[in-house]
C-alpha cells in the first residue's frame, strides 16, 4: 500500500501530463438532492474518465523498470484500455487491449486513435480478460490487470486534489467497477486522517461487491446485467474487496432507470454529459436524499463515455 509522499511523487507525475481535473459544487445539484454537492469531474481528463490516472503511473513505471518491455496487454470495456493506449504512447510501450464482442464503438474507435491494437474476443469482461492473459504469454508481453497497486495509486490522486479543493466532505459516492476507485478513496481519505464516508455504488443487475460484503466473503454472479459498462463486472477481485469490507461505509446499489435519471440531471444541472457509471454516484445520492439532507458530499463523475445510441436513449427519451 503507498505512503502519502508515494501518492504525492504520482499527482506530479499525472500533473506532467495534464494539469488535474476540477471539483465543483452545483447549485442545481443541491437543489435536487437537498445537500451540498461537489461533483469531481473525471470526465475532463484527455480520455474523458480517471483511468487514466492509474494508466500513466502504471506505463510509467514499467518503462522506467523495464525499458526493454515488449508491450502491454489488457482487458477492458473502454475506460482503462483507453487509458494504457493514451499512457503507453506518451512512454513509447504499445499497447494491445482486448475488448468483448458487442463492445462500444465509440470507446474501440478512441482506443485504436489513442494508439493501442484492438483485439475482439469473448461475450462480456471476463472472456476478454482470459484472451489478453493468453495474448501476453503468446506474444511475451506485460498483463496489466484492471486492478492492481500501480493503477490504485495513480487513481488516488483524483481523490486527493477532491479531499484538498473541496471543503470537508460528509460523505464520498465512488462507482465500483473492479474497485480500483474506490479503494482509492479510501486510501487517500484514510491517509489525510479525514473521517468521509466513502460510500460505493453499483448496479443492481452487477451487485458482486454488495453481495458479497453481505456474505462477508467474494461472491461472484453468472452475469453482470446493466447499460453501464464502466460498473458491469461480475467477478469481484478479492484485493479490492479487502479494502472495501474494511473501509467502506457501505454500498448503494442503483438501477438502470435511476442511472438514466442521473445522465439528465447532469446535463441540464450542470451541462456535463456523463457516462453511466459516472452517473451512478449521483443516482445513488437521490436514492439516499433524506439521509444526506443538508450533509455536504461528493461525487466522483468517472467519465462522460456515453455511447450515443444510448445517449439518445437516456438522455433525450
Amino acid at each position: 500500500m503507498f505512503s502519502l509522499p508515494e501518492l504525492e511523487a504520482a499527482l506530479c507525475l499525472v500533473h506532467a501530463s495534464f494539469p488535474g481535473t476540477p471539483q465543483y459544487a452545483w447549485p442545481l445539484l443541491a437543489e435536487r438532492t437537498g445537500a451540498d454537492v461537489w461533483v469531481k469531474h473525471e470526465n475532463h481528463t484527455p480520455t474523458g474518465a480517471f483511468k487514466l490516472r492509474g494508466g500513466l503511473v502504471y506505463a510509467e513505471r514499467l518503462k522506467r523498470e523495464r525499458p526493454g518491455v515488449a508491450g502491454i496487454a489488457s482487458a477492458t470495456r473502454g475506460n482503462h484500455g483507453q487509458s494504457l493506449a493514451w499512457a503507453g504512447r506518451r512512454y513509447g510501450v504499445p499497447v494491445t487491449i482486448v475488448v468483448p464482442h458487442g463492445n462500444s464503438a465509440e470507446k474501440n474507435a478512441a482506443m485504436r486513435a489513442f494508439g493501442a491494437r484492438l483485439v475482439e474476443h469473448g461475450a462480456d469482461f471476463e472472456a476478454a480478460r482470459d484472451e489478453a492473459v493468453r495474448l501476453a504469454a503468446a506474444e511475451g508481453l506485460e498483463f496489466a490487470p484492471s486492478f492492481a497497486p500501480d493503477l490504485v495509486k495513480g487513481v488516488a490522486t483524483n481523490s486527493l486534489e477532491l479531499f484538498r479543493g473541496a471543503p470537508a466532505l460528509d460523505a464520498l459516492y465512488v462507482p465500483i467497477g473492479l474497485g480500483s476507485g474506490i479503494c482509492a478513496a479510501i486510501r487517500t481519505r484514510d491517509l489525510l486522517g479525514l473521517q468521509t464516508e466513502i460510500v460505493g455504488v453499483q448496479s443492481t443487475g452487477a451487485d458482486c461487491y454488495a453481495r458479497s460484503l453481505a456474505a462477508g466473503h467474494v461472491v461472484g454472479l453468472n452475469r453482470a446485467d446493466t447499460l453501464a459498462d464502466g460498473i458491469a463486472v461480475r467477478l469481484p477481485d478479492a484485493k479490492a474487496f479487502a479494502q472495501i469490507q474494511a473501509g467502506a461505509a457501505r454500498i448503494v446499489t442503483v438501477t438502470d432507470a435511476e442511472i438514466a435519471n442521473a445522465v439528465r440531471a447532469y446535463w441540464t444541472d450542470t451541462h456535463n454529459l456523463a457516462e453511466g457509471a459516472g452517473a451512478a454516484p449521483l443516482a445513488a445520492l437521490l436514492q439516499e436524499r433524506e439521509r444526506m439532507r443538508g450533509k455536504r458530499v461528493g461525487l466522483v463523475l468517472s467519465g462522460g463515455n456515453i455511447d450515443l445510441a444510448l445517449f439518445r436513449a437516456w438522455v433525450q427519451g
